[in-house]
């Protein structure tokens, strides 16, 4: 390892532990502060005019070096572009450093230093539903040259590598793959007091399916729900219920088809139970409750939820 290595993280998502790059930014940051001491790392985090990160909070406390740097009065989403394009390559060029490291699929187009980029998937190049309008193509289309620019690609599995590779035309000399660990404690044997608390905080009944995720088109609840139908109609245990996990929106949507009025369609009423929002501390009681975790995706970059089900011991099902 070179001595003195200087790495500035682009720390735009700090703050943000409700979504998948703020989860991967703040695990990263707790790991990369037990590096080397030759490594130094600052993390740039953005602050709005009222001291919070632009979030609508204050960031919590970095437990790497950190600076500041305001944000522009603009809708969210130019901030956010003017910050990655901008703030964050000035700062770069400002503090000298010797390498820049952007954790999500925005790296700048000027690049005053080495840049390695994570591309967690490409779900608004791949999914038709998920382009958006001619803004978000656009911004689509700068983060895919920006991202062929970098030094080097990291994605989260071998199937985002070849994605990568195919749809963005990186070399693979340039593309590695570091899969993600547990999001989250693990439990090798879940005490049975703090499993039936949960039960009883959640309304969980005693034996169960479970789903815990979004409820956008590609997570298909659509297909477990239809799954768990046929389960039924064939013979299958109905005292084993469906548990769907996760924030509702209340919308119906071909974003986000309404799986309260499906499960209502297919007869589900009284069989599939909706817990709503889950703290992050117990989800892998969840998990370790269920008869088996339901997982079957159109396309994920990793699918953290998978590897979360099976380090608390509970079986996956899941789509190739």
């Amino acid at each position: 390892m070179v001595a003195n290595l200087h790495i500035l993280i682009n720390g735009w998502f700090w703050g943000q532990t409700n979504t998948g790059s703020g989860q991967y930014l703040h695990r990263l940051v707790e790991q990369l502060a037990q590096a080397p001491v030759t490594t130094t790392f600052t993390l740039l985090i953005p602050e709005s005019r009222d001291g919070g990160t632009g979030n609508g909070k204050s960031a919590p406390r970095s437990p790497l070096p950190y600076l500041r740097s305001p944000i522009l009065p603009l809708p969210r989403q130019l901030a956010k572009l003017y910050w990655e394009q901008v703030t964050l390559p000035s700062a770069a060029r400002r503090l000298g450093v010797d390498l820049l490291f952007v954790p999500y699929w925005a790296a700048p187009f000027w690049q005053p230093a080495p840049t390695v980029v994570t591309v967690h998937d490409l779900i608004p190049l791949l999914l038709p539903l998920y382009r958006g309008g001619l803004l978000n193509r656009l911004y689509t289309r700068l983060v895919s040259i920006t991202a062929a620019r970098a030094a080097a690609v990291i994605t989260v599995s071998q199937a985002g590598a070849a994605d990568v590779v195919t749809h963005l035309r990186i070399p693979p000399n340039r593309v590695t793959a570091i899969h993600h660990g547990p999001n989250g404690a693990v439990l090798a044997n879940p005490n049975p007091a703090t499993l039936a608390a949960t039960r009883a905080q959640y309304d969980l009944p005693e034996r169960y399916f479970l789903y815990l995720g979004g409820f956008d088109a590609r997570k298909n609840v659509q297909g477990i729900l239809a799954g768990y139908r046929r389960y039924v109609d064939r013979g299958g245990d109905p005292a084993v219920k469906l548990v769907l996990a996760g924030k509702l929106l209340g919308a119906d949507t071909p974003f986000f088809p309404d799986p309260e009025r499906m499960a209502a369609e297919l007869g589900l009423t009284g069989q599939v139970c909706f817990v709503g929002w889950v703290d992050e501390a117990d989800k892998p009681f969840l998990y370790a409750g269920a008869t088996a975790y339901l997982f079957p995706s159109h396309y994920e970059g990793f699918g953290m939820m998978l590897l979360e089900a099976m380090a608390a011991g509970c079986p996956v099902i899941t789509s190739r």
